[in-house]
């Protein structure tokens, strides 16, 4: 009788135990997919979502990347390219309404970046050869008259008004390339949309920049922050639900010439690829403002990042300067783990 007693509180027991281990620990069914957009292979990682429901998901993903890859493209037929058009002409008219969001945000960034971020440079992009989905291989490096033309019409959003879906432009050498700014600005949109559909839990990635909703199963998304001069990664962090990451760096689109680095980043007000830093990452929850503000903190370089960085409301962010030492917030510092030996690291408090 107290074997079977003992037996049944046994089986009671293990029923209990096998019960908070599933409360605990909530099963884990992870799916990934990737699209080709915006010049590379979106990662799509979705978390616990039934096979149907994961098919309809993707193909609403693939449709809006697709769709503002299209709409977003400076050179090509499109909103944008129309628009570079009728910029050229001054005056006033109408704009596609997919690009009202992504204008606003960029003339309010570039003003709160003191202009280190300006979608309006692109005939200078263009003059670098970094227009193109393939970048330049070898230069040639553009004159310095040329260059200095170019920046004397002082290219700016500031020379544009929009109300509603019209825009009046003051300034005929405005030309917008919007690559500092759109992968972050889909990923907002694509997830929000996703995320009104059903999903609670996911990860978009495009090509190291992302963003993230929920939760990893029972953990949280863990990411790597790029080494900008050697293999792997420099630190790593647990991502919190609804946060981004972007980075820019010197090292994706460049080309070297005499044992000199020109890559695609350039410094609106010298025309010249931006030399003080190597890479710049940004977290923040809102994936547009992250891509902008990386691409104005790493043009900023090491002198300037924390007054732009508070102009630009951001408090995480870490910046490896031109000789490797890396300057980070300490609200960022407090969550990251350096995944490598002898780091130089300032950390510094913001503003």
């Amino acid at each position: 009788m107290r074997i079977h007693t003992f037996t049944h509180i046994a089986a009671l027991l293990l029923a209990s135990t096998l019960l908070a281990s599933c409360q605990q620990k909530p099963t884990l069914v992870e799916y990934k997919d990737s699209v080709l957009a915006f010049g590379t292979f979106i990662e799509i990682t979705l978390i616990n979502l039934e096979p149907a429901d994961r098919e309809l998901i993707i193909e609403k993903i693939e449709e809006e990347f697709g769709y503002y890859h299209f709409a977003f493209h400076p050179w090509q037929p499109g909103p944008t390219g129309r628009t570079n058009q009728l910029l050229a002409a001054t005056g006033e008219f109408t704009t596609n309404p997919s690009l009202v969001p992504l204008l606003k945000k960029s003339k309010l960034y570039e003003k709160q970046s003191k202009g280190l971020f300006n979608p309006a440079i692109g005939h200078l992009i263009k003059l670098w050869g970094y227009h193109d989905e393939f970048p330049p291989e070898e230069g040639p490096i553009p004159a310095k008259e040329d260059i200095q033309q170019l920046l004397d019409n002082k290219p700016s959003m500031h020379a544009m008004s929009i109300n509603g879906v019209r825009i009046k432009n003051t300034n005929p050498h405005n030309k917008l390339d919007f690559g500092g700014i759109a992968k972050g600005y889909a990923i907002d949109v694509v997830l929000e949309h996703i995320q009104q559909m059903g999903v609670e839990h996911a990860s978009i990635n495009t090509g190291g920049d992302l963003k993230v909703l929920g939760q990893r199963g029972d953990k949280p998304w863990h990411i790597g922050i790029r080494d900008p001069r050697g293999e792997g990664v420099i630190a790593s962090l647990e991502m919190q639900g609804n946060e981004a990451a972007f980075t820019s760096g010197d090292y994706e689109r460049f080309f070297k010439l005499e044992g000199k680095r020109y890559h695609h980043i350039l410094d609106p007000r010298t025309g010249q690829p931006a030399r003080k830093s190597q890479s710049v990452t940004v977290i923040h929850s809102d994936a547009t403002l992250a891509d902008a503000a990386a691409t104005a903190l790493f043009v900023a370089g090491p002198e300037e990042w924390l007054a732009i960085a508070k102009s630009m409301n951001i408090q995480q962010a870490m910046l490896v300067d031109r000789q490797g030492k890396i300057h980070i917030t300490r609200a960022l510092a407090d969550r990251v783990k350096f995944e490598k030996p002898d780091l130089e690291v300032n950390i510094v408090n913001t503003p």
